[in-house]
């Protein structure tokens, strides 16, 4: 697949994505006067610009969007065909591009990564860890790992693990504060805040009884981290919402108590996401079967 025009077109998306020709040449390992003299020949040959430059950023005219759509359809239908011919009855090998959030890609991925790298050691694996949800049709990702679903309907989704989430709260908060017994009280109490990409500022939502109730919480701490706010609660900051995976064996060890038990939360499985293809890849059903096979393993 790495013919000139193939080549070409990976090197427009990676500038479109990044937005810098020399931040394309590092990744692209090329120099960044060889990036800005291959732009210039792509400009030159197609008789358009495709790129507005200014001294720090970098954005598309109308005719580099153009061309951005149709390349990113143009090397997804070239891996297709390669996959179609090379996948069938083969043994998963070749570039598998995985997209995790950047705290749960670090400390849990990135091992899983290293274990299925010494099982399939054909498959050579690019990890990328961030903070927020990428476009995988764009950026030319093969999988995405991510806690709850993501609003794409270019993309399919496998479950992993299923993952519930509750109220909790040290010993400690809770002996100085006492334990609330409905959502009101709630309004009394210290909340720590996990704000996630663009959820509504303290607006926690339950499900009791058949039906959906809204409350509005306020505290003192609020991160975008889900490992700083876990360790304000484990200090007596105050009532957070997490996921069963992060609370398991701080509930284990009575370090962190749940707290209103009969209202539920929205869940937070873990799933894996993927562009909708004709035909998926060996390397990719490999990887998939083995996190399902390490995250629905008997602890």
């Amino acid at each position: 697949m790495k013919t000139e025009i193939a080549s070409e077109l990976e090197f427009f998306i990676h500038l479109a994505r990044l937005g810098s020709l020399s931040a394309a040449a590092r990744e692209l390992d090329l120099t960044p006067p060889a990036a800005t003299k291959r732009l210039a020949l792509m400009e030159r040959r197609l008789g358009v610009r495709l790129v507005n430059r200014s001294t720090r950023t970098l954005s598309l005219t109308s005719e580099g969007e153009t061309y951005l759509s149709h390349a990113v359809k143009i090397l997804a239908d070239l891996r297709d065909m390669e996959d179609a011919v090379s996948s069938s009855g083969a043994t998963p090998r070749g570039v598998l591009k995985v997209n995790a959030t950047l705290g749960f890609g670090r400390t849990t991925i990135a091992p899983l990564v290293s274990d299925f790298a010494k099982r399939y050691p054909d498959v050579q694996v690019q990890l990328e860890v961030t903070d927020r949800p990428v476009d995988l049709v764009e950026s030319g990702f093969d999988l995405a790992i991510r806690f709850g679903e993501l609003p794409d309907k270019r993309l399919s989704a496998r479950r992993v693990m299923s993952n519930g989430r509750f109220l909790c709260a040290s010993p400690r908060y809770l002996d100085k504060h006492g334990t609330p017994a409905t959502l009101a009280d709630l309004a009394s109490h210290r909340c720590i805040l996990h704000t996630q990409n663009d959820e509504a500022h303290g607006v926690w939502r339950f499900m009791h009884a058949g039906e959906s109730v809204a409350i509005k919480v306020d505290g003192a701490l609020s991160s975008n981290d889900g490992d700083i706010v876990l360790g304000w609660a484990l200090d007596g900051h105050g009532i957070l919402i997490r996921s069963e995976w992060d609370l398991a064996k701080y509930l284990k060890s009575g370090r962190l108590r749940v707290v209103l038990p009969d209202y539920t939360l929205p869940s937070a499985d873990l799933f894996v996401y993927y562009p909708q293809r004709r035909n998926q890849t060996a390397r990719a059903r490999a990887f998939i079967d083995y996190l399902v096979e390490v995250f629905q393993r008997p602890s």
